[in-house]
């Protein structure tokens, strides 16, 4: 690990776990960015699918393209090269057939300097994450609400409130962990069955509307500096206005262009 206690390669995840230090995560699209969230000491960053919504203005991630998750991933990397990234595998960039997976999540290490991939599902998917860990590619896996499914789970739906779904969670979580998972993301999933599995792992989990009980949190960015207003769900803090600050700096840059005050003699050249 780091000096500052972050970590340095995938195998600190669970150092950290077994430390009971919490890991923080948050997505990010773009080197701006990333250089902030690097000299924040953030942990990890992810290159979520979800940029199709944030900054496509989509309703789900399910039109994302491997080419999007590499460019986007190619700009963190450059713009924090020393935080650990972990890129989103695009809905059927890896379902298809394990030769696909493997092909694609070898793109994205290879052409965005990434350091491992994160893709959804449970046991149906427990043979490609072996097969990816097998051919040194970091998997971190992703349980609960899974976006790529929001049609078949009927929308955006906590997940495992009852006693069969909760079950079939725990099992999922431990056939990630035996097929070489170094993580996994834990979402809209009850408080108490998120800390269950949690503590049944050796790996740690990462939650997102998952309750204290994970390893370590994970929130999309645009969220949680408030650049995102109509989206407020209950596991959602804002640790950030940022879209008033913008609306203000907007407004008086208009202002002063449209009264001749910008620019002035200052920022012109001789």
């Amino acid at each position: 690990m780091k000096a500052d206690g972050r970590p340095r390669s995938i195998l600190d995840l669970t150092a950290m776990k077994a430390a009971g230090r919490r890991i923080a995560m948050l997505t990010c699209y773009d080197a701006a960015f990333a250089r902030l969230l690097e000299a924040a000491e953030i942990d990890l960053l992810l290159v979520g699918d979800s940029l199709h919504q944030v900054l496509g203005g989509h309703e789900t991630t399910l039109g994302a393209t491997l080419d999007q998750m590499i460019y986007h991933a190619a700009a963190v990397h450059r713009g924090a090269p020393r935080t650990l990234l972990f890129v989103d595998l695009p809905f059927l960039t890896y379902q298809v057939s394990i030769e696909d997976a493997i092909r694609n999540a070898g793109r994205v290490l290879q052409e965005s300097g990434a350091h491992g991939v994160k893709l959804e599902g449970g046991r149906p998917m427990a043979e490609t994450v072996r097969a990816l860990v097998d051919r040194g590619i970091p998997v971190m896996g992703h349980l609960g609400h899974t976006p790529q499914s929001v049609n078949a789970l009927g929308g955006n739906r906590v997940q495992g409130r009852d006693a069969d779904t909760a079950e079939r969670l725990g099992a999922d979580a431990r056939a990630l962990q035996e097929s070489g998972a170094c993580a996994i993301v834990l979402e809209l999933i009850p408080a108490a069955l998120a800390g269950r599995i949690s503590e049944a792992l050796t790996i740690p989990t990462i939650g997102i509307g998952a309750g204290p009980g994970c390893d370590g949190q994970v929130l999309v960015l645009h969220d949680m500096l408030g650049l995102n207003e109509a989206f407020s769900p209950k596991f959602l803090k804002r640790f950030g206005q940022l879209g008033e600050s913008v609306r203000a700096a907007s407004r008086e840059f208009t202002r002063e262009v449209r009264e001749g005050k910008y620019p002035g003699a200052e920022h012109s050249f001789d």
